[in-house]
């Protein structure tokens, strides 16, 4: 775990994200807490790590969502070397699908 984002604040934040019930409520909090340019970089960085995930190339990547290679790797990076909270929601998603 990283305990550089370690912070009172963030904890905060996580346990208010944690209250929200459904796709609509997110959109209204998100709405409320990111700009349009944070939550879509936010959105790039999962689709980039899904994307990965399953194998995609870097070419196709950046093709199909614009993101720059450095997003890429950094993407990368956190899929092989991170908290391994990507692979927690994906594994979580495929069991609901």
């Amino acid at each position: 775990m990283n305990k550089k984002i370690r912070f009172e604040s963030i904890e905060k934040l996580f346990k208010a994200i944690l209250t929200l019930q459904n796709v609509e409520e997110c959109y209204r909090f998100f709405d409320d807490l990111c700009t349009v340019q944070e939550l879509g970089a936010m959105a790039q960085r999962y689709e980039v790590a899904k994307m990965l995930n399953d194998g995609d190339i870097y070419t196709d990547i950046v093709k199909q969502t614009g993101a720059s290679t450095a997003t890429i790797s950094r993407v990368n990076r956190s899929l092989n070397y991170g908290s391994n909270g990507y692979s927690i929601v994906f594994e979580r998603i495929q069991d609901d699908e």
